[in-house]
């Protein structure tokens, strides 16, 4: 017979195989097999598949099954998990492109060809791995808060996602475009039935993918960070609302923590409650929805901080057609340093619009650049982690969501100018 730890654990244990191994498919027929749709329809494939999920589902349970202390547990499914999400990254690294394809089939093609481009270059990997070590190093440093080290971390993480994509995404956008401007190879791509606004659009949208990715990876080692930030550096009990609310809604949805029964004590009168489940299942189960619950309320300052690369990308794009290499990429650390600015300085002026002629032209000009240049100072996560009062996931996800709109609206129309000062570029 069985044991009951064993037993409770399989469904847990099949459910984690299974999304492994599914999500291990993409990326896997990427770099291993040449004709993936042939391969999907031999039967011999689909046995090895469900051959694969039943032996990863006995180790992983009985490897869970090994672990009697609650804590051990909770931890294995949260590294479980982890593992799951990460294989979710990457399929969505072999996956996206090619959705891409099947919605827009001719620039579809062109973003594929630069997002291939572009995760093959040594700078992706270069830019990712320093950002990795950043946030890595984001443990260990102190920064003298007085007991918010662990917001301040949190702060820089998210200015460390974005700094590392905008930087790959304006130095591989301004040489990628340009290069093949001037080297007259956009000529070959537009001569075929590819038009100008198919080759700029899969441009951005290929390289705009990159960007998604390398947010995604360094996302997963962010969440790493701050779980293990407390752990190192106990400097209070650290509660980060947001998570809380959104791990403690994910297992009140699931059940995990239900009774299964009640009865009434005959000598003392009181209830008894049975616990729904064994011991072991269910601190798994808490560890695989901790991790779930935390990544959903982080990612949603990695959708803000993306919106942010969106825009900073299709300027770029849209300058890349018309100037060099070197003032692309000042012209867009200037719109930057505007954008973070213009803000700031509106509502200064405006506290002293009795300033004298000098403030007053001042004010003119931050409210003429705070109309024309992005409000790049919206996007900064700092205004939402270091504050008195806890910021609600469903008021966050609003404003995200209003933020994003903001982006695809500037998208949309920095993009349309670039189509415009690309049509009449002489390509010959």
């Amino acid at each position: 017979m069985l044991p009951s730890s064993f037993t409770s654990l399989l469904p847990f244990g099949f459910l984690v195989s299974t999304l492994l191994v599914l999500f291990s498919l993409p990326w896997l027929f990427v770099l291993l097999v040449r004709e993936p749709k042939k391969t999907l329809k031999s039967p011999t494939t689909w046995g090895y598949i469900a051959g694969a999920i039943a032996a990863l589902t006995l180790a992983v349970s009985w490897y869970a099954s090994q672990n009697t202390a609650v804590e051990a547990l909770e931890m294995f499914g949260r590294f479980a998990t982890a593992a799951v999400h990460l294989n979710l990254i990457l399929a969505m690294m072999a996956l996206l492109p090619r959705l891409v394809i099947l919605i827009w089939p001719k620039g579809g093609a062109v973003a594929l060809s630069a997002y291939r481009e572009a995760i093959r270059q040594p700078i992706f990997w270069l830019v990712t791995i320093i950002g990795i070590f950043l946030l890595l190093l984001g443990i260990v440093i102190p920064y003298f808060t007085m007991g918010d080290d662990y917001k301040f971390m949190k702060q820089v993480g998210y200015d460390i996602l974005v700094l590392a994509a905008t930087l790959f995404g304006l130095l591989t956008a301004s040489i990628s475009i340009n290069e093949e401007i001037e080297g007259r190879t956009a000529i070959t791509v537009i001569s075929k039935p590819v038009n100008r606004r198919q080759f700029l659009i899969g441009k951005y949208i290929g390289i705009l993918i990159a960007c998604w990715t390398m947010i995604l990876l360094l996302g997963w080692v962010f969440s790493f960070t701050l779980y293990v930030k407390p752990f190192y550096q106990q400097l209070d009990d650290i509660i980060d609302p947001m998570p809380t609310e959104t791990v403690k809604y994910l297992q009140e949805t699931l059940r995990i923590e239900e009774e299964e029964n009640i009865r009434m004590n005959e000598e003392t009168q009181e209830k008894i409650y049975t616990p729904k489940g064994t011991i072991e299942g269910r601190a798994v189960w808490r560890g695989a929805t901790a991790w779930v619950g935390e990544n959903f309320a982080h990612h949603l300052g990695a959708f803000r901080v993306f919106g942010q690369v969106m825009v900073l990308l299709a300027i770029c794009v849209a300058l890349a057609t018309r100037v060099s290499f070197v003032v692309n990429l000042v012209t867009c650390l200037g719109v930057f340093v505007i954008g973070n600015l213009s803000g700031i300085l509106v509502a200064v002026t405006r506290k002293n619009a009795e300033g004298g002629t000098a403030l007053t032209l001042i004010g003119f000009l931050a409210r003429l650049f705070n109309a024309i240049f992005p409000a790049l100072d919206t996007y900064a996560m700092g205004p939402a982690i270091v504050r008195e009062s806890p910021l609600g996931t469903v008021d966050f996800i609003g404003f995200v969501g209003t933020v994003l709109l903001y982006s695809l609206l500037y998208t949309a129309m920095v993009i349309f100018i670039g189509l415009l000062l690309f049509e009449d570029r002489d390509l010959s």
